[in-house]
């Protein structure tokens, strides 16, 4: 089983909603309104970042322009959003719901995924050009 460490620092580029200071239950919200139906397994490569929505959902970008909310089973990303790091487990490859897991690199945390589904980046993406220019 291969597991691939996503450095920290690529989600302060890609968690475009954090600057605006948004709650989690707001982000989350966000991210929910922009996402798909769920789906069992999607195919795993190296990711290219991720964004932690709130305690127990974060946002994995496998490819560029291909975005991933995983709902995991338990309050996992309890930390300060710098300096941490993210461990995905995959099985076989792929990314499973319901068997793989997530831990936050130097904790003892640790969580099942729970549910995947794509997100939407371009309405995700002119909702938060909406955001902007209302700020």
């Amino acid at each position: 089983m291969k597991t691939w460490m996503i450095p920290a620092m690529m989600a302060l580029g890609l968690s475009a909603c954090a600057s605006y200071n948004l709650t989690d239950s707001q982000r989350l919200a966000m991210y929910q309104e922009h996402s798909g139906e769920p789906v069992q397994r999607v195919n795993y490569t190296t990711p290219v970042g991720w964004d932690r929505v709130d305690d127990q959902h974060v946002a994995l970008d496998l490819r560029p322009g291909q975005r991933w909310l995983l709902t995991l089973s338990g309050p996992c990303l309890r930390f300060n959003r710098s300096g941490n790091a993210l461990r995905v487990s995959p099985s076989g490859g792929i990314v499973l719901s319901r068997f793989d897991m997530v831990e936050v690199v130097g904790s003892t945390l640790s969580c099942r995924i729970e549910e995947i589904r794509p997100v939407d980046l371009s309405a995700l993406r002119a909702a938060e050009q909406r955001l902007r220019e209302q700020r």
